[in-house]
């Protein structure tokens, strides 16, 4: 690589956005039979750890907008995976939960979607995939609060962090 676009191709922007295709081109090489997209998955398992969460809710664990998250969360309705419900003390917000089939399909995905997982993986030393993620992670926790929809898990990491680098250190830590 040694042409007019080399500059452009370095840029962590440009590599961000074409890891993004690369991870999400691999996990529909893995999942496609199933028909399922990688926001659609997490949703799907967002709602198995927290039943009858909220669509507004669903949208800030996954950093995802709200009218996104809508639009997927209709076709997944569509498709019988979840099932929504009028909230008990606000009768304008529904509550999410998936349906048997929901729970079905959560499970046919969980091997090709590990699969995807390792596979992206797979560039990298076993010393290099932590080091990887842990400079992601490093990454959005930096700059999460700065885009339109904050990912609400960095949040609370963040706060959390915070609060204990404020804290005085145990007795025993210190000695």
């Amino acid at each position: 690589m040694n042409g007019p676009l080399d500059e452009l191709y370095r840029r962590p922007g440009f590599l961000i956005r074409r890891a993004n295709q690369i991870v999400v081109s691999l996990f529909l090489e893995e999942t496609g039979a199933l028909g399922i997209t990688n926001s659609q998955y997490g949703i799907l398992l967002v709602l198995k750890h927290h039943p009858g969460i909220d669509q507004i809710s669903v949208a800030k664990l996954l950093g995802l907008d709200r009218s996104t998250t809508g639009l997927v969360l209709d076709k997944l309705e569509k498709a019988g995976l979840i099932g929504r419900s009028i909230g008990t003390h606000d009768k304008r917000r529904r509550n999410l939960s998936l349906t048997k089939a929901g729970e079905r399909m959560l499970d046919r995905l969980a091997e090709p979607a590990k699969r995807a997982q390792a596979h992206v993986l797979s560039a990298f030393s076993t010393q290099e995939r932590a080091e990887f993620i842990r400079l992601l992670d490093k990454f959005v926790a930096k700059f999460n609060d700065t885009t339109r929809v904050p990912l609400e898990a960095h949040r609370a990491t963040k706060r959390r962090t915070a609060r204990e680098a404020a804290e005085p250190a145990p007795v025993a830590a210190r000695r």
